[in-house]
């Protein structure tokens, strides 16, 4: 394995998946591509109509992104022997993740996946489960730590 892909979305699971990339990729002497998907919301009104967001807004929303990236990539810089780089796309998370991954020529998924219920899950369904069925390549998720009620 030469490169992992790592799917992250600025929360502290992604964080605890990129720990766990950086040790994976460390006894590899693999490089990590960081990538971060973003989705551009489309408001859909009850008449059937929808708002779509202006190209100012969608600009907005890709510098957002972009320096939400680029702040992580900063904190690792300083990883020993491990090279790190980055990457955003727009889309849809779990098919640019895929689409990511064959294009890179990634030997590894990493994903970090929340400690949803079974209702969350059925009602907004999981990105990290979608990657695992429709990835090529083996996709390692890791779990969020439980939080006591």
């Amino acid at each position: 394995m030469k490169t992992l892909l790592l799917a992250h979305d600025f929360d502290e699971t992604s964080e605890l998946a990129l720990d766990t990339a950086i040790e994976l990729a460390r006894k590899l002497s693999a490089k990590i591509v960081v990538a971060h998907v973003y989705s551009m919301p489309v408001y859909t009104f009850p008449e059937g109509s929808s708002l779509i967001p202006s190209a100012e807004d969608a600009a907005r929303l890709a510098e957002a992104a972009q320096r939400s990236l680029d702040q992580v990539l900063e904190r690792r810089r300083s990883t020993q022997g491990v090279v790190i780089s980055g990457v955003l796309r727009a889309g849809v998370p779990d098919e640019e993740i895929c689409r990511l991954a064959d294009e890179i020529g990634a030997d590894m998924i990493v994903i970090g996946t929340h400690a949803r219920g079974a209702v969350a899950r059925a009602l907004i369904g999981s990105v990290a489960q979608r990657v695992v069925r429709a990835a090529k390549v083996p996709v390692l998720t890791v779990r969020a730590p439980q939080r006591e009620s």
